[in-house]
């Protein structure tokens, strides 16, 4: 299944949420799953971006979706990656 890597960034209102009910990030990974993707691993990241996602979705439409979605709430900011396995990128130059 394709890979996605989802980089996003709270915006106050998502800041907000997760000081009083932190388990909220837990929520969402169940919500992806009912859009039709999964989330593989999470991170908490200093820096410009919150949080690093790595998701696996069956295509690009989907994972727009799930951007899309959870853009749209207000409580985040996206920024969506395809990744290429390196084997596959190192064969695709073949």
């Amino acid at each position: 299944m394709p890979t996605y890597i989802l980089l996003s960034t709270l915006t106050d209102e998502g800041a907000a949420t997760l000081k009083y009910k932190p388990d909220r990030l837990k929520e969402v990974n169940e919500e992806i799953k009912t859009l039709g993707a999964e989330v593989v691993a999470q991170y908490a990241t200093l820096g410009p971006y919150d949080f690093l996602n790595i998701v696996e979705a069956p295509d690009n439409a989907t994972i727009a979706r799930v951007s899309i979605e959870l853009a749209s709430r207000g409580s985040v900011r996206m920024l969506t990656l395809p990744a290429v396995p390196i084997d596959d990128f190192i064969e695709s130059l073949k």
